[in-house]
């Protein structure tokens, strides 16, 4: 059964004033009050604070609040990316992150052997590799590409193959973020069914995204991401009606029904 054990998880990144980009992020920190020092007296932006939570099986949470809250940062600290500096994060459980498509492939091997490696990686017998093979490469239609080197593929493609791996195992919890969909309209059509199975097949979700009807369709959970901190937590209709201020519209139809 999976789980999710948060406690006062704090996560920090270093700044480094060395081009323009760096400047613009200190000055956004300043900003928002979220400039700290570290041990090693570096200049850090606080990107996540105090931050804690419980998730069991059942449980579908989805993250809400505006660029830069700390949405996609406490994806990543779910997934073991980020290290906290402090506090703990405990999964168990088998995890799938849709963060990026080209998460964990090697551009200097064929699409073919990605797949070998993905399916080595998440302990699959030889017989579930050649079946994972086989549903990969139907899905992201790459035809003899599939023998060739990532590295030669177009953009377009190495998001099909990409999301294509990703989505191929079923795991226990499910972490996602919304820029994971961004694509070619065509194919993601298609491939929207297949994270729908997916979500319905997650013991636990943890969802980020700016679709509020997505929230309330797939999300028995919310927080409102504030600052890298936690302003709401509760019903998705309430804390996106904090959010907005204003209710939340009911959806015409559900992307998951019962």
């Amino acid at each position: 059964m999976g789980t999710i054990e948060v406690e006062g998880l704090a996560v920090d990144f270093p700044l480094y004033h060395g081009n323009a980009r760096s400047l613009k992020k200190t000055m956004v920190a300043a900003a928002s009050g979220r400039l700290g020092q570290d041990s090693q007296m570096r200049v850090v932006v606080q990107a996540l604070r105090d931050i804690s939570f419980t998730l069991k099986s059942g449980d579908r949470l989805g993250l809400v609040g505006g660029n830069g809250a700390g949405k996609t940062t406490l994806l990543r600290a779910l997934a073991g990316i980020y290290e906290p500096v402090r506090g703990r994060v405990r999964v168990e459980g088998r995890l799938n992150a849709l963060l990026d498509p080209n998460l964990g492939m090697n551009p200097d091997l064929t699409g073919r052997e990605n797949i070998m490696l993905r399916g080595l990686y998440s302990g699959l017998s030889r017989r579930r590799v050649q079946r994972l093979e086989e549903d990969v490469e139907d899905f992201a239609n790459l035809g003899e590409f599939i023998d060739l080197p990532v590295r030669i593929y177009s953009s377009g493609m190495v998001v099909r193959l990409g999301f294509a791996l990703a989505t191929a195992i079923r795991p226990q919890i499910l972490l996602m973020d919304e820029w994971f969909l961004a694509g070619d309209f065509v194919f993601m059509q298609k491939a929207r069914a297949r994270v729908e199975t997916m979500v319905r097949g997650a013991e636990i979700l943890v969802l980020s995204t700016h679709q509020h009807g997505t929230v309330t369709d797939w999300c028995t959970r919310a927080f409102w991401m504030d600052h890298g901190r936690i302003r709401e937590d509760g019903r998705p209709a309430r804390v996106l009606e904090q959010y907005l201020g204003h209710p939340v519209e009911p959806q015409a139809e559900t992307l998951l029904p019962a």
